[in-house]
């Protein structure tokens, strides 16, 4: 009988009656569910990690550079923000993040300016004598909850915290004043009521996961006068939908085992210390009204619905994942079985049968027929 291997309690399963079962919703291929990189560590090959802000992307981005069980691990000094990732026995980076080249594309960079960015800064951090090999790019990131994000980056914006050094680049050059006004007249927007927060109809906190997912060329960039609002932000969720899906990986903050486990499936790399999932949040000690909450939901409407995607996404690909571990492992397991058999056949045989010719033969046929009868 083929005996299943038992898998280890899932924290973050459905199952486990913290969460509802999970039923997919959206049609996506094979091809969309299997993501196995052939990431080449010692060649050119680059992670480039976008990181949009309060989607726990701090904390992914120091696993990346303090975690990953590697053959030259990234070097971090005591007191500075930035760690050296080279590739082994080579003075060339393999990881485009906050914490290996810094925000060498603009603070917070999204899908436009790293696009359009990252292989020019990567061919002038390279050797030139390496320009004859390709070079593949291997895009990730972190989604979050619409609101809980929304709610940690007005958490955050409160405090004192800005982005205003973000250059926003697209199409060659950043928005104009008129284009991108700010929401708040002095150097910053600290002490600001979840109210007025909302009320800011130009506040890029906005939906702003699909923004920063988009290819915002397709929409004129930051001229809202380009094309009426209804198609602009079709345009905008379809684009941040595709280029999710055709990333090398993302994940997502409500689930860090799981994003441990596709991240390590996706690029064959190894984390040293799991993941651990921190329910205790800014956000989640914000007690808000239903009415702000469902406020919160149509602002972020466009967010609302790339999330649902991407977390269906995220879940099939689990569901893939896993299940092609279960079937390499249970081939694995038949196959040390039979060789198994096959050992103690070759070891029992010659003693039951003394060495003889012809009744050898007739010995094992029998016993081998007998043991299929007794399996039948």
């Amino acid at each position: 009988e083929e005996e299943e291997e038992e898998e280890e309690p899932d924290p973050e399963n459905p199952e486990n009656g913290s969460l509802p079962r999970f039923l997919p919703r959206f049609n996506f291929t094979l091809k969309d569910l299997t993501r196995f990189v052939d990431f080449n560590i010692k060649g050119r090959d680059v992670i480039v990690f976008l990181h949009i802000q309060k989607t726990g992307g701090t904390t992914f981005g120091r696993h990346l550079v303090k975690n990953i069980r590697l053959e030259q691990p990234c070097t971090c000094k005591a007191g500075q923000k930035k760690c050296t990732c080279h590739r082994p026995g080579k003075k060339e980076t393999w990881l485009f993040s906050r914490f290996s080249t810094g925000w060498s594309c603009g603070l917070h960079a999204d899908w436009t300016e790293l696009t359009n960015c990252v292989p020019a800064i990567m061919e002038k951090k390279d050797c030139p004598r390496n320009h004859s090999h390709t070079r593949n790019f291997y895009y990730i990131t972190m989604l979050r909850d619409p609101v809980s994000r929304y709610l940690s980056e007005w958490k955050h914006v409160q405090r004192g915290a800005t982005w205003k050094t973000s250059l926003h680049m697209c199409d060659g050059r950043s928005p104009t004043p008129d284009e991108l006004p700010t929401c708040y007249p002095g150097d910053d927007w600290s002490g600001v009521s979840l109210r007025e927060f909302m009320d800011c109809s130009y506040n890029l906190a906005n939906n702003r996961q699909v923004r920063m997912l988009a290819d915002l060329s397709l929409v004129g960039c930051y001229n809202l006068t380009f094309m009426n609002e209804s198609e602009r932000n079709a345009i905008l969720l379809q684009s941040a939908k595709n280029n999710l899906k055709n990333m090398a990986f993302f994940g997502l903050t409500e689930f860090q085992r799981k994003t441990q486990f596709l991240f390590e499936r996706t690029f064959n790399l190894q984390f040293i210390s799991p993941f651990t999932q921190f329910n205790i949040t800014r956000a989640s000690n914000v007690d808000i009204s239903q009415g702000a909450r469902l406020r919160i939901e149509a602002l972020n409407f466009l967010d609302v619905q790339l999330y649902d995607y991407a977390r269906d996404l995220f879940q099939q690909r689990y569901r893939r994942t896993k299940q092609l571990e279960h079937q390499r492992q249970r081939r694995r397991r038949r196959r040390e079985r039979r060789l198994q058999r096959q050992h103690r056949r070759a070891h029992r045989w010659p003693q039951e049968d003394g060495g003889g010719g012809g009744a050898a033969t007739d010995g094992t046929v029998t016993e081998d027929y007998n043991s299929q009868v007794v399996r039948w």
